[in-house]
């Protein structure tokens, strides 16, 4: 069955094998394109954003609110989104001093966001408070505001990598090809825990590993976990599964069946190492797609290290790189690399 949602990402987007890569590293590595999903909602936020707006749209909301760090592709991607759909968004961003205006930034205001700023304390402390403040301040002016939280990760955000396993299992028999291995960055849980969601009720046995940039196992295990509970109800309104089975998942569902590996957070949350740009720098020179610094950089930095030192990946067979987009980002870091 179709599951009901917006239809705004360019979808299906294409995996290709990365050559030189393999043959550096010895093993099959293959890359999905989700940094190819759009231009303004480029990325893997669209495809939880196809599910999450239209619920608002739904329940007759004009204005989306989110949040995220100052070059959150999450951002970008929403207020793309409400502006396509004439809605007004507003956007709370995570800073430590006031930024320059560039990157997804810089598309937030140019798309028509309205900005507030928060510190990384109230973040990390508040942030769901605050945007709850926002609404209600949106409300009282007239507005019917809908909030999404950060990296439209809940139960229905969480439908859109349940629907993309299920797209890499239409073209796995296109290919020929059977991915025993799926590696992607996780920074809000909601990618990791669509796609494993999708993998356990399906019992495809294959496994998927979630390269943090940022917290650490517990946090993404038990964020990965709740958010997939709060999606079973949406999958039996959709007709993916049916009351019983949702029970039975519901119970048999533990933290542990998330595999998180926390190795490769380095100095923190959109914070990056010498080594870590001079692999993007390798990879884009290597075989010409290029990652960025907060998400994917560190994610194949990760997928390279345990391959290169005989790490937890060594010994798989086909591995799928998720590449989750974040161009933008790239270039307020720019100055950075080293050439």
């Amino acid at each position: 069955m179709q599951m009901k949602k917006l239809s705004l990402a360019n979808l299906p987007t294409r995996i290709g094998k990365l050559e030189r890569l393999s043959q550096e590293l010895g093993c099959s590595i293959y890359i999905k394109r989700d940094d190819q999903t759009g231009s303004e909602w480029s990325g893997n936020k669209i495809r939880k954003l196809e599910f999450s707006v239209q619920e608002a749209l739904q329940q007759g909301a004009d204005l989306l609110i989110t949040t995220g760090g100052i070059q959150s592709n999450h951002c970008r991607a929403t207020v793309a989104v409400a502006a396509h759909y004439g809605m007004k968004s507003a956007v709370l961003l995570r800073i430590s001093e006031q930024p320059p205006v560039e990157g997804n930034y810089f598309l937030d205001l140019l798309m028509g966001a309205d900005v507030k700023f928060c510190t990384r304390e109230e973040y990390s402390t508040s942030r769901n408070e605050i945007m709850a403040a926002m609404a209600e301040e949106y409300r009282s002016r007239g507005y019917h505001p809908y909030i999404i939280p950060e990296g439209a990760s809940n139960g229905v955000g969480t439908l859109g990598y349940y629907n993309a396993f299920h797209e890499i299992l239409d073209q796995e028999r296109e290919l020929g090809i059977r991915f025993d291995t799926i590696v992607l960055a996780t920074g809000s849980g909601g990618t990791a825990a669509g796609l494993n969601l999708a993998n356990i009720l399906g019992g495809h046995g294959r496994r998927i590993v979630a390269m943090a940039v940022c917290d650490d196992v517990k946090y993404f295990q038990d964020h990965c976990h709740r958010i997939s509970i709060e999606a079973l109800p949406y999958l039996v309104e959709q007709g993916e599964i049916s009351q019983s089975e949702a029970d039975r998942c519901a119970a048999a569902l533990k933290p542990e069946d998330f595999e998180i590996n926390d190795g490769y957070v380095g100095i923190g949350y959109a914070q990056s190492r010498p080594e870590e740009l001079d692999h993007i720098k390798h990879i884009a020179r290597l075989e010409g797609v290029v990652l960025d610094p907060v998400y994917t950089g560190k994610a194949s930095y990760g997928l390279w290290n345990e391959l290169r030192e005989g790490g937890s990946l060594r010994g798989a067979g086909n591995i799928l790189f998720i590449h989750t987009g974040g161009l933008y980002g790239l270039f307020p870091v720019s100055k950075s690399f080293i050439f």
